[in-house]
């Protein structure tokens, strides 16, 4: 029993270096892959029971773990679709079959049918939906969760619900003063009166321009006033508002004038930071609200807030991307698509946003490398190589001791 215990040892030891150099090739030809984790072998001896005057040979068993916790650098790409966790957790994905697991590869693009952040091997980024609410990650499951798509982000307009000046606003202290309420041009009186107009547009709900006309008049030295007019229907919207001016030509208390924009919100003017001087007349103002706009591309923030940005700047935000944890991630169990399934011995996923519970934060335009390091798998091959040489030499010495043993019965 003892001879054939040797040549079963020597295979065992052949067997277990070849499944070493097979995680080795794996972790060499994955050096480049996005968030992979290299594999390292564990060995575990078996042995049989042996009496004092015998030793009956064992064998050894090959574990295969992942170092999935282990850190990794980040590379800095030129696309804003690229994310790296900066510290815990993983992103979760689901594939086309609704499977649902984990990774640390972010190099996500925007899938051209659906409109989807998929990843290199097809599986959805997925996310809360901030159109639905403030969203509340679920503690223990993937409750809520859904894909990430830039497509929902589509062309939108935003109705204008107040305005400011923006740089500065000077009525002229030597105009005359002619009195009255400002009124614009008409037909039965073509000349108007006031002593200064100027205009803006404002956007109504659907984003159609709305040009609100304001007249100002001057009535005396440091007394004004001042009225809004929808330029299409010719209406009086506020007003007459005054503006009084001191001898500094400052307002002690500038006026606001509110007024509903038609077919849109309710508008705030704030006439704040108008003066009166010895000036030709300016009025920079400000209004916020846009015309239809299409997105022109998505932004990351490091708390995992997807925002469309739009044409003009604007920012609106439309996802939110969570990170799951779990107690022991080096249990995990890899699969194809450089993701992790849940084991029982990885421990339930945990859910919730970046920067909470010691997950790390997310990082655009950057993705995680693979944390294998060429030079230690080379070693570990060269090693293994040796161990193998060296399991074949003793299979092979038993190999010749059984022949003789065979040939003492001729």
């Amino acid at each position: 029993m003892g001879l054939y215990g040797v040549l079963n040892s020597g295979v065992s030891g052949m067997n277990s270096q070849s499944n070493r150099l097979g995680v080795v090739a794996d972790n060499i030809q994955n050096q480049n892959t996005v968030g992979y984790k290299r594999g390292s072998t564990q060995f575990s001896s078996l042995l049989t029971d042996s009496g004092n005057g015998s030793y009956n040979s064992g064998g050894v068993t090959t574990v295969v773990r992942h170092e999935i916790s282990g850190k990794a650098n980040t590379t800095a790409t030129t696309s804003s679709s690229d994310i790296a966790i900066n510290g815990n957790g993983f992103f979760i994905v689901k594939d086309e079959g609704g499977k649902t697991s984990l990774t640390r590869a972010g190099n996500f693009v925007v899938d051209a049918r659906t409109g989807d952040l998929v990843n290199a091997a097809g599986m959805h980024l997925m996310g809360y939906n901030l159109a639905s609410g403030t969203p509340v990650p679920s503690m223990n499951s993937y409750n809520g969760l859904v894909p990430v798509n830039l497509a929902s982000m589509a062309m939108k307009s935003n109705p204008s619900t107040k305005g400011f000046i923006n740089g500065g606003a000077v009525l002229n202290s030597n105009a005359d003063n002619l009195g009255g309420d400002p009124t614009p041009p008409t037909a039965a009186n073509p000349a108007g009166n006031f002593t200064s107009a100027t205009n803006f547009n404002a956007y109504d709900n659907l984003g159609n321009p709305v040009q609100v006309d304001l007249y100002f008049i001057k009535n005396s030295s440091g007394n004004w006033k001042v009225s809004a007019y929808d330029h299409k229907a010719g209406t009086i919207l506020a007003g007459p508002t005054a503006l009084t001016f001191d001898g500094t030509g400052k307002m002690a208390n500038p006026p606001k004038m509110s007024f509903n924009i038609p077919n849109g919100q309710p508008f705030t003017f704030d006439f704040a930071n108008v003066s009166q001087l010895a000036s030709q007349f300016v009025f920079d103002g400000k209004v916020d609200g846009n015309s239809p706009q299409a997105v022109d591309h998505a932004a990351i923030d490091t708390d995992g807030t997807v925002y469309a940005v739009f044409g003009d700047g604007q920012k609106a935000a439309a996802f939110r991307i969570p990170l799951a944890t779990v107690a022991s991630p080096d249990n995990l169990t890899p699969r194809s698509g450089n993701v992790f399934d849940i084991t029982p011995q990885s421990g339930d996923p945990r859910v919730n946003f970046a920067n909470v519970g010691g997950r790390g934060s997310i990082q655009s335009n950057s993705l995680e490398d693979s944390n294998v390091d060429l030079g230690n798998e080379l070693a570990t091959m060269i090693a293994s190589q040796t161990g193998y040489g060296a399991n074949s030499k003793v299979f092979q010495t038993g190999t010749e001791m059984l022949e003789t043993l065979v040939n003492l019965k001729r």
